[in-house]
């Protein structure tokens, strides 16, 4: 544990906070910049005494729980609240459910790649954003709740278009979603989605049996659009650590007939509105779509 830096970490993140964030008053004197170390405390559900060991670096190591309540009092950022923990010599563990919201940034991103098919998926293979070229070319769902690529996978028939990489998606769904299920046991939007697909699919359950491991990365697949015709693609995988989530960015080799495709599928796509991917999580009684 390094007391020293995890006191000065404290001290100074803070005096980075204004009174005026947490809802007091501004205009009593205050000796130093940010907040007291009493108003920090019981944000944290903390005594002060304990508090004040921790910034004076005389206190044994911080349980968790009091290094969580840290996080949520001063509202760090999840490499701030990772970099905490690691101060206190204890590795951070997941929050308590997968993030189903995407970065405002990360889903502005996807309008600057035209000519690229591009989602965005939570833990639980929810997709949190997409551009245009990405609903034209793989197809969507206009329910009543966010799609689910695990659900539509196994359980709606795929509810995609022909494609060479069925089998190997099939694998990666279960592989992920064990991963996911261990970083956040308490999910019940996470848990609701396992119980159907492992009530609803026998393949599922076959594949989950053989303890699948597979890790994103680059891949090519056939894909029999249903206009389109067919196209030869390649899929990679940018990570958001911070929420767990990944970027799939579906391209095709430059100069080729289905690069040439794409762009057209892009153009048209342009040109058709689409309502909004709904990013909120579904509601607790049922499994996401």
């Amino acid at each position: 544990m390094a007391r020293t830096e995890l006191a000065r970490f404290l001290r100074e993140r803070r005096a980075e906070l204004r009174p005026r964030q947490y809802g007091l008053p501004e205009d009593t004197p205050r000796r130093t910049p940010g907040l007291r170390r009493e108003e920090i405390a019981e944000l944290a559900h903390l005594s002060v005494d304990s508090y004040t060991r921790l910034e004076q670096a005389r206190s044994p190591r911080p349980s968790p729980r009091i290094l969580d309540g840290l996080a949520h009092a001063r509202r760090l950022t999840p490499p701030e609240r990772s970099h905490l923990f690691r101060l206190a010599g204890t590795d951070a563990p997941p929050g308590t459910a997968a993030v189903r919201r995407v970065r405002p940034h990360v889903a502005a991103m996807l309008d600057r790649l035209p000519e690229t098919a591009a989602i965005v998926t939570d833990a639980s293979y929810g997709v949190v954003a997409r551009n245009p070229l990405a609903r034209a070319l793989l197809g969507h769902d206009d329910g009543p709740a966010p799609t689910n690529l695990a659900h539509r996978r196994f359980l709606d028939g795929g509810r995609a278009y022909g494609s060479s990489s069925a089998e190997e998606f099939g694998h990666l769904v279960v592989a992920r979603l064990r991963r996911s299920a261990q970083r956040y046991p308490h999910d019940p939007h996470l848990a609701a989605l396992l119980t159907e697909l492992r009530s609803g699919s026998a393949e599922f359950r076959r594949i989950g049996e053989s303890h699948p491991v597979h890790a994103p990365g680059h891949r090519t697949k056939t894909l029999d659009h249903p206009t389109a015709g067919r196209l030869h693609l390649n899929c990679d995988v940018l990570l958001v650590p911070e929420d767990d989530h990944e970027v799939v960015l579906i391209t095709a080799a430059a100069n080729s007939t289905s690069a040439e495709t794409l762009r057209k599928l892009a153009t048209e796509a342009s040109k058709t509105p689409t309502p909004a991917d709904q990013s909120r999580p579904p509601k607790a009684n049922r499994a996401p779509r």
